[in-house]
C-alpha cells in the first residue's frame, strides 16, 4: 500500500527564486542535466540541448495554444466580476473560475462588452461555474480582443509579448496554461535538432487549471485529478511506436507530453490514434511505459508535477536535485529555467 505524504514532497524555496518574467532569447535559460544512470549532474544552458541528443531519438512536444482564458466583466448592478476560462464544454457553454465568486450566482448575467455576455447556469465542485456565453460573432475573435493570457497566480510581473507564454510550435488552441517546458525552444534550436537526425512527434494535451491546482490530501492517494482532452494522432502514434521498436530513446518535452503518453500507451507501450480525456495521476512507485527521458522545468512543492518527476527519477533523488537547483540559485516555474533528466 502507498502511503506516502503529500508534505513528502515539500521543498524549501526562497521567493527571490521565483521567475517573473522570461529570459532572452528562450534558450538562454539554465539547464539541470542529470544523467540516471551515472548520476551525474551538470549546469549547462538549453541551448546547449542538442549536446545531449543523438541521430535517432524522438522529441514529443506538445502543441496546444494557451488562449487568453481571463476575461473582466461587470453585473448589470456594476460589480466588477473575473472570469477564467476552465474547460468548454460545448460551443455556448464553460466551466469558469469565478472572482469574485459570490458576485456571479445562478440566474445571473455577466456583461463583457457589447459582443459578448454570459448567463450563470450553475455551480460546480471546488466553487467554479457552468456558464453559457452569448456572443454577436466568433466566439475566439472576440476572446483575442478581449482576454489576457492567464499566468500562474505566482507571477505577479505584466507579461510585455503574450507570445512569450506560447510554445513556438503552439498550433491546437484550448488550454488555459501553458506547457512551460516547451517555452525554452526557439525555431532555430529545433533546426538543429533535427539536422543532427533528432526527430519530433506532436501531440495535443489542453492544459487544465487541475493540472495546478494544490493536493489537499494528506496522502497522495486520495488527490482526485481533473480530466484534460488530449489527442494522439496516427502519424504521432507511428512515430513512437517505430522509436521503440527500434530501441531508440522518447525523451517527453514536459509533463504534460509524458500524460498524453502514458495515457494513451496500451500494457506493451504502444499507441495508437486517439482523442480522448485523461484524469491520469503519476506518483511513486510507477512503471513508464513509454518514456526514456524528461525535459521540464522545476514545479511547486507538493505539486502533482514534482510527483510525476519523482516517480521517474525516485522521490529521493528529485528533492537532491531540487535542493541543488535552489542551492545554485537556478530560476523557478514556469517563466523559470529547465531540467534535461535521461
Amino acid at each position: 500500500m502507498n502511503n506516502l505524504k503529500t508534505s513528502d514532497f515539500f521543498y524549501d524555496l526562497p521567493q527571490e527564486l521565483i521567475a517573473q518574467t522570461p529570459v532572452e532569447p528562450r534558450d538562454a535559460a539554465r539547464m539541470l542535466v542529470y544523467r540516471k544512470d551515472t548520476g551525474e549532474i551538470e549546469h549547462r544552458r538549453f541551448s546547449d540541448l542538442v549536446d545531449y541528443l543523438k541521430a535517432g531519438d524522438l522529441l514529443v512536444v506538445n502543441n496546444t495554444k494557451v488562449i487568453p482564458a481571463r476575461i473582466h466583466g461587470h453585473r448589470s448592478s456594476g460589480g466588477k466580476v473575473e472570469f477564467l476560462l476552465h474547460k468548454r464544454l460545448n460551443l455556448t457553454d464553460w466551466e469558469v473560475l469565478v472572482k469574485p465568486a459570490r458576485k456571479a450566482m445562478p440566474g445571473q448575467t455577466i456583461e463583457f462588452s457589447s459582443e459578448l455576455s454570459a448567463l450563470v447556469l450553475s455551480c460546480s465542485e471546488e466553487g467554479a461555474r457552468i456558464v453559457r456565453f452569448a456572443f454577436d460573432g466568433v466566439f475566439e475573435d472576440i476572446l483575442s480582443k478581449l482576454g489576457e493570457m492567464p499566468l500562474p497566480h505566482y507571477i505577479h510581473e505584466p507579461l510585455k509579448d503574450s507570445e512569450r507564454y506560447q510554445t513556438v510550435y503552439a498550433k491546437n488552441s484550448g488550454s488555459c496554461a501553458a506547457p512551460t517546458a516547451g517555452l525554452h525552444f526557439t525555431s532555430e534550436l529545433l533546426k538543429k535538432i533535427c539536422d543532427i537526425g533528432v526527430e519530433i512527434a506532436e501531440v495535443t494535451l489542453q492544459v487544465g487549471l487541475g493540472t495546478f491546482r494544490p493536493v489537499k490530501t494528506e496522502l497522495i492517494t486520495e488527490h482526485i485529478m481533473h480530466s484534460e482532452a488530449y489527442m494522439i494522432s496516427s502519424e504521432a502514434a507511428e512515430k513512437i511506436n517505430r522509436a521503440k521498436a527500434e530501441g531508440r530513446r522518447v525523451i517527453a518535452v514536459g509533463t504534460t507530453s509524458v500524460r498524453v503518453l502514458e495515457s494513451a500507451a496500451d500494457e506493451n507501450g504502444r499507441l495508437c490514434e486517439k482523442c480522448e480525456s485523461t484524469s491520469i495521476f503519476i506518483y511513486p512507485p510507477y512503471k513508464f511505459k513509454v518514456i526514456d527521458g524528461l525535459i521540464t522545468n522545476f514545479h511547486l512543492p507538493e505539486s502533482t508535477l514534482i510527483m510525476l518527476v519523482s516517480a521517474f527519477l525516485g522521490r529521493k533523488q528529485t528533492l537532491a536535485l531540487y535542493a541543488t537547483a535552489v542551492k545554485e540559485k537556478y530560476r523557478f516555474f514556469s517563466f523559470g529555467d529547465s531540467c534535461l533528466f535521461i
